[in-house]
């Protein structure tokens, strides 16, 4: 009893770790567009949304892994920006509202494909829409920064 228990426990554990799916990054990911714009407002911060697919799309994840997840990105985003991420998962659950809201994000702006990176300046306007760029986070952040 006491095996099935433990097999039990480590099972979940080792769901749980996989289901993070790209999401290996330190930094804090809002995920309400509008709130974001209002904070990057106050903070004089721009504001980038990431809408990724995090446990199936190839490219979201090699952005996640390659980019956001390392400490170059990690130190421009903290005094810089204010990030969202907008989920559409495969198998992780999300409410009704929130795959309500991310699709109609995605609708209003032309999101065709995942990833897709918006940049908005601290005054809202959108700036920018990209997704993964090849070179890394030092490549990455000139990238968005070349548009601030």
């Amino acid at each position: 009893m006491k095996k099935i228990f433990l097999i039990a426990v480590l099972l979940t554990a080792v769901v749980i770790g996989c289901s993070k799916g790209g999401s290996n990054d330190n930094l804090n990911w809002e995920e309400n567009l509008e709130t974001a714009l209002q904070k990057a407002k106050a903070e004089n911060k721009a504001v980038l949304v990431n809408f990724t697919g995090s446990d199936w799309c190839q490219w979201c994840i090699k952005l996640s892994d390659e980019v956001f997840s390392k400490s170059e990105f990690e130190d421009y985003a903290e005094d810089n920006l204010i990030l969202v991420r907008l989920d559409f998962p495969r198998s992780i659950e999300q409410s009704a509202e929130t795959k309500l809201y991310n699709n109609q994000l995605a609708q209003r702006y032309g999101v065709q494909g995942f990833p897709t990176v918006l940049l908005f300046n601290s005054q809202g306007q959108m700036v920018l829409q990209t997704g993964y760029q090849p070179g890394g986070p030092v490549s990455y952040v000139e990238h968005l920064k070349n548009k601030l």
